[in-house]
């Protein structure tokens, strides 16, 4: 088990401290404020921000997608080289902090910044970043990760680089009080997957890699029951549980999967699916495909997480178990968003995946097209 992990993302947890980014980024700093489609003008982020930044010299952006595309991206990227930005604050959810990280590598390098998600160009340097996050989900505030799309081709890409780790990450729970319904259910759907892409692949002899996880997906099972009663310690065990799935420490040294969610990107792409649905709807599926080299770790989840007795359907009723986690949240595992046909929407989800170079995916490259194939057969409704 070799690997090395750093986490160099201060983290600010805890009611009111937005304020205290006055002390975390330099006072000389021209900072660009990155943000989405506004709500954080309705609940008084925004306004905390702005008495932060109290004699700071600062620009804003908005607009920002779900999905951040590189068309709207581009445009604060213009922004910056015109009016000299050299810090970026991104104030929102995951799409919004994917996007800063975006903008952070774009605005330096000199060719198209589409170059950096299909890996034409690896991100050499990056303007700093800060995060404010608003929605718990993704884990982007204490990451090095970013996922961008391109509008005009229906394209969803990932990059990763060590320099557009934020260097620090307010997570203040309050905010989550003014999310609708739908944000919180996806945020706690979006966090549990980003467990299971890293725990249930194979056993690895990592039991503290294992525990830590198997720890994060009860206590995300546990909010899940008692999502309509979100006090504040509900709300702050969402938001930690939501960064620790994701900041790199559960999945150093142990090989990983993420195949759920590079399929999952293509619905999204394609049919505008939420990112965290997507996910629900092609993990069951994917699962019951792989169930043969997953049937160890299956097997443990459901005894250490589910508390399911030991038996030879074990495996297949912790699958049962996690889609019926999704249900209980009113979260559909199965997609119906597609248009035409089912057989067409298989088709159109797996030439994406070709066409993206998707061929080898999961721990061990065994998902080719031919078996994303067989995922989507099961995912998507008639």
């Amino acid at each position: 088990m070799k690997f090395s992990f750093s986490n160099p993302t201060r983290i600010q947890f805890g009611q009111g401290q937005i304020g205290s980014i006055n002390t975390l980024i330099p006072k000389d700093s021209h900072v660009l404020v990155l943000f989405g489609g506004g709500s954080i003008k309705k609940n008084g982020v925004y306004e905390q921000v702005e008495n932060a930044l109290d004699g700071y010299n600062w620009e804003s952006f908005g607009g920002v997608e779900p999905n951040p595309t590189i068309e709207t991206l581009d445009k604060a990227v213009a922004l910056i080289k015109e009016t000299g930005v050299d810090y970026i604050l991104a104030v929102g959810g995951g799409s919004v902090i994917d996007g800063a990280k975006y903008v952070a590598a774009s605005a330096v390098y000199e060719g198209e910044g589409w170059d950096i998600l299909t890996g034409k160009h690896t991100v050499d340097n990056a303007l700093p970043i800060g995060a404010i996050l608003t929605l718990p989900a993704t884990g982007s505030e204490s990451n090095g990760g970013s996922v961008i799309s391109k509008k005009a081709t229906k394209q969803k890409l990932a990059f990763m680089s060590p320099l557009v780790y934020p260097q620090f990450a307010v997570l203040d729970p309050d905010v989550i009080k003014s999310l609708p319904h739908r944000q919180v259910v996806n945020g706690l759907v979006d966090a549990f997957v980003h467990v299971c892409e890293q725990y249930l692949t194979f056993p690895q002899n990592a039991p503290v890699q294992d525990g830590y996880a198997e720890t994060l997906l009860k206590t995300l099972i546990q909010l899940g029951g008692k999502i309509d009663n979100k006090d504040d310690a509900w709300r702050a065990n969402l938001m930690w549980s939501a960064n620790q799935a994701l900041n790199g420490l559960i999945g150093s040294g142990v090989a990983q999967d993420w195949a759920t969610h590079m399929i999952g990107h293509e619905l999204t792409a394609l049919y505008g699916v939420d990112h965290a649905r997507s996910l629900a709807i092609v993990q069951p599926s994917l699962l019951r495909v792989q169930l043969d080299t997953k049937s160890a770790k299956l097997s443990q989840m459901g005894q250490n997480v589910f508390g399911l007795e030991e038996s030879d359907d074990i495996a297949l009723r912790t699958i049962d178990a996690i889609e019926a986690f999704y249900q209980s949240l009113e979260v559909a595992t199965q997609l119906t968003e597609h248009e035409g046909d089912k057989q067409s929407a298989v088709n159109a989800v797996v030439e994406k995946l070709k066409g993206n170079k998707m061929l080898s995916l999961g721990e061990t490259g065994a998902i080719t097209p031919e078996v994303s194939e067989q995922i989507l057969n099961l995912a998507v409704a008639e």
